[in-house]
Formats: C-alpha cells, structure tokens, sequence
C-alpha cells in the first residue's frame, strides 16, 4: 500500500464513502462532556494545577475540592511531585480537574524472564512486534497482590499490570487484570463466523501507554497482517470482523453511557491475546476488542486504574 498513515486513509475513506471527514473525539450527549489534558507539572497547590503541555502551552487547572489523584497509591493533588508527568480529567471545557493520574503506565505482554531475586523482581516482557521487549520490575510490596491475579508467574504466559515510571524505571503496582490460564500462543478460537447482520459488539475496552501522550485513537487486533506489517495480528477470540488502518470507530463505554468517534491507528496484537472479561458493570463479553489511548479512555469516562470498560464498537 502507498499509504501507511492512518489519517491520510481516513481522509480517502471519506472522500470514496462520501462522508464528511470526522474529527475524533467525544460525541456530545446529555450529560457534559469530559476532556483530558497532559502535560509535565510545573507548580501545584491544594487548588490550582499548572502544567506544561506537549505542545509547549502553559495550562493552569483549577483543582475541584472533590478531586482526587493516584501515583502509585492514591494521594492528595497538591503532593503530586513537580516534574510529573500527568494525565487529567477535567471539566468545565477543560478547566476544572475531577482527577489526575501521574507517570501512570501499563505493562500488557508476555513473560520471557524473571529475575531470581528475593525481593523486587525484574521482569522481561514481549509487548509485540511494534512494542518490543520490555523491562519492568515487581516491588516486593506489590507482588502478593499481583501474584494472585497472575497464578501463573512463568515464561510463555500473559502479564498486564498498571504502575508508575520513576527515574527511568517502570514499577508494576496493581494488577489490570486475572491472568488467561493459557499461554499465549493458545488463544481460544472465536464463536462462529462475524456476522454482517451485527451492527454492535460488545466486549472489554483497555487502554495502552504505547500511544503518543495526547494521541486519540484506538489499536484493534483484526487487521491484515500485510496491511500493517504486524506478523502477530488477526488473533483474537471474540468473534470480529477485518477492518483496516484508518476505520472510524464508535466507542461506547456502557458503563458510563458515553460515546466517541476514534480512528483505527495502530494493531491491538497483544490485546487480540486476552480472552479476559471486565467487570466494571456486570460482566462484559469475552474477548478485548479494542485498546485506546489513554486520553480517549480518559474522555470516555474510564479510569485509568480500574483498566478496563464494558464496551460497545460500531463502525463511525
């Protein structure tokens, strides 16, 4: 294919269709919308938030008294460490913040190692061909916790935790999900054939830091494997149909009875793997059937460390 940018095939999918382009984002509802911001915090007191965007803005937030904010545990906003890295949830056009979560990230992939020592473990993943290998560690307080969630602490088996980077290392702290009891080359197979009938499916959203910070849009893990040069996709055991880079997306987040419109923009490989469920209102489907960044999940009315949303896809 000539192109390879997802937004330069959304242009020509709309052109072909006779569509008009549709910027990605929340679709307007009864309820006000949500807005995230991110940025690098540069000042923050129990009231106000100032912050320096990635497109080198200075932003000053006004904190709710009501707001809360999570770094590695939940603390207070005003503790939050200069210098952080922050995604928010905010209100009033974007100007009031309801929650921030700071150098927040999420570790989705497959163990190969696992260091030997007592106390905080080292661990290597394979987070897919377009991630590639990655190194995080377990501190030992965390990893009673973890370790529940995921039985099956061995090389070849699925791992997805939530956690912080700090000083250049990533630290896993809550685990996202119960671990799949197969390894991760024996995703079960999907129910019978997509069929053209089904104008919705329902299954679990996640959200991955692999995006660009302030990136809207979702990975998705049917996709032609030469279409986008990722050997691992078209893998996944809900029942799905084939869509290409660039495809608009209707997201709905059942839970919080919110909706946005986001592109298609990279291969959700390692999602495609999970044949997990969310729980976060009554028990979702089978199967990850989109992964978005971490903004469009926040807009959605997600929260980051919960990790997941019963969702509802169409085609935007």
């Amino acid at each position: 294919m000539p192109y390879r940018s997802a937004e330069r095939r959304r242009v020509l999918a709309a052109a072909a269709l006779g569509r008009t382009v549709q910027d990605p984002g929340p679709v307007s509802s009864e309820g006000e919308l949500l807005h995230s911001v991110t940025g690098e915090i540069l000042d923050v007191s129990p009231h106000l938030i100032v912050i320096d965007t990635p497109e080198g803005r200075e932003e000053r937030l006004i904190i709710a008294p009501w707001a809360t904010a999570w770094r590695g545990e939940a603390v207070s906003p005003a503790d939050l460490p200069v210098g952080s890295n922050v995604i928010i949830r905010a209100l009033r056009a974007g100007r009031v913040v309801e929650r921030i979560w700071a150098d927040v990230t999420r570790m989705t992939g497959v163990i190969q190692s696992i260091g030997t020592d007592a106390k905080d473990r080292t661990v290597e993943l394979y987070c897919g061909p377009h991630r590639g290998q990655r190194t995080i560690v377990i501190p030992y307080g965390a990893s009673g916790r973890l370790r529940v969630r995921h039985p099956q602490f061995e090389p070849g088996y699925l791992f997805d935790a939530i956690g912080i980077r700090e000083n250049g290392v990533t630290h896993a702290r809550l685990p996202a999900t119960s671990q799949p009891p197969y390894r991760w080359t024996a995703v079960p197979p999907p129910p019978l054939g997509y069929s053209s009938v089904q104008s919705r499916i329902s299954g679990t959203a996640t959200w991955s830091d692999a995006f660009d910070f302030d990136e809207q849009g979702a990975a998705y893990p049917m996709l032609e494997r030469s279409d986008t040069t990722c050997d691992e996709a078209g893998v996944s055991c809900a029942g799905l149909p084939y869509l290409s880079l660039g495809s608009m997306l209707n997201v709905r987040n059942v839970c919080a009875g919110r909706t946005s419109v986001l592109p298609i923009v990279a291969c959700g490989c390692m999602a495609g793997r999970f044949c997990d469920r969310c729980l976060e209102c009554g028990t979702s489907p089978r199967g990850r059937i989109v992964e978005l960044s971490p903004t469009s999940f926040v807009e959605l009315g997600g929260d980051l460390t919960n990790g997941c949303f019963n969702v509802r896809l169409g085609l935007g």
